[in-house]
């Protein structure tokens, strides 16, 4: 049998939504969502959040989360990548487990399913080392330009010179699909981590997000979204069977 564990990263030191993790939302902190999707999501032999804060961890204690150690500072700061917390929480564990997916806190609209198709689809695709959520760009490199030193005129981003019709002369739909990662979902194998250096190995699978699965929650403004789509009905938040911790219910 197929083992996994979810890993929810919450470092305290966001600075554009300062305490987004536990900043409320309807009613719970950002995280909780996070935790109840991967607690119904029914794959993991533990949901495990991984954070530099003590309120943070209580929080995520109170929603159902397993929070064994903090994080030292040094892999919490807002350049430190994700694989030194990722290998240095797995390396503490007594467990060992065949796969682990990364559940970010910042993505509230993706539920449950989310993570069940994403588990179906990489185990589906032997030959791939990870899965990764990705969308269709809005805003195709083909019609990106870079400027020349002094500002006065600009070349294509991408090589166009082999083309009958340049990318930035045509239309979107004429143009190649491009997809661009979000951070709904992340599953791999744990052995990448160590045979690799990475979290996500040589061979990526693509992960296909719908609607607002991958609404991720970045700055201000996409918080302010967040609060009007889930007010209009347009977007659903996961289920949280918790009652709300003090300071929400207040």
């Amino acid at each position: 049998m197929t083992t996994a564990i979810a890993l929810i990263g919450a470092r305290s030191g966001s600075e554009r939504v300062p305490g987004k993790n536990v900043r409320p939302l309807a009613g719970h902190p950002l995280i909780a969502y996070a935790i109840a999707t991967a607690q119904q999501a029914g794959v993991f032999g533990r949901v495990l959040v991984s954070t530099d804060s003590e309120e943070t961890a209580a929080v995520a204690r109170h929603y159902g989360a397993d929070v064994p150690f903090l994080r030292p500072d040094g892999f919490a700061t807002s350049t430190s990548p994700d694989i030194e917390w990722i290998a240095w929480t797995l390396e503490r564990l007594p467990e060992s487990y065949d796969l682990f997916a990364i559940v970010r806190a910042t993505n509230p609209f993706r539920g449950p399913g989310v993570i069940r198709r994403g588990l179906e689809q990489l185990l589906a695709i032997p030959e791939a080392d990870s899965i990764r959520a990705v969308e269709l760009v809005k805003q195709h490199p083909g019609k990106m330009w870079t400027l020349a030193d002094d500002g006065r005129t600009m070349t294509p981003l991408l090589d166009q010179s082999h083309l009958d019709v340049a990318w930035h002369a045509g239309q979107y739909q004429a143009l190649p699909r491009v997809y661009a990662q979000n951070s709904a979902l992340e599953i791999a194998w744990t052995r990448v981590v160590t045979e690799t250096g990475t979290r996500e190995g040589r061979v990526l699978a693509p992960f296909l997000t719908e609607g607002y699965e991958g609404f991720n929650v970045d700055d201000e403004d996409d918080w302010a979204r967040a609060e009007e789509l889930v007010a209009s009905g347009r977007a659903t938040l996961p289920s949280v069977e918790a009652a709300p911790s003090v300071d929400e219910a207040r």
